[in-house]
């Protein structure tokens, strides 16, 4: 499907993109379009920046520009899980704090964290957490020799 998208311009349009969609939200939601307008033109300002960043020759561009290498993405994933962690955190901190005051409006932190934790589940189960694997019961609790020692 994004084929026909150079793999530099593939996430600087796909931010790009997700801009254009808060900006189309603030239009339905407040029927006002000046702040929209703003959040339309900084979308393309800044789609265009990071195209023109993918294209250098540092770490920070290689992922930028769907060129990463092993390592690179490594520290990609790593990034993730960190924002991963920051949003479970936030959200239990928003939650705990609307419930202690005792707000109504605790539903939306309740379902991130909820989504979140979900999210976390999910991904222990697909990637590789879980019940042993046939290799895995084999060698349970013993140390395995290696083929250099005798």
């Amino acid at each position: 499907m994004m084929r026909f998208i150079r793999p530099r311009l593939r996430k600087p349009l796909l931010r790009g993109i997700a801009l254009l969609g808060i900006a189309g939200a603030w239009v339905i939601g407040s029927r006002t379009w000046e702040p929209a307008i703003v959040i339309a033109v900084v979308a393309v300002g800044q789609t265009v920046a990071r195209y023109i960043w993918a294209g250098e020759d540092t770490d920070e561009s290689a992922l930028l520009g769907s060129r990463a290498d092993e390592r690179q993405r490594q520290v990609g994933l790593q990034a993730r899980a960190l924002a991963g962690a920051v949003a479970i955190a936030a959200a239990y901190t928003g939650l705990v704090i609307a419930l202690a005051v005792k707000r109504a409006d605790a539903w939306p932190y309740a379902a991130l964290l909820a989504v979140t934790g979900f999210a976390y589940l999910l991904g222990l189960s697909s990637y590789g957490s879980g019940e042993p694997g046939p290799e895995d019961e084999v060698t349970a609790g013993h140390q395995t020799r290696s083929p250099l020692s005798s």
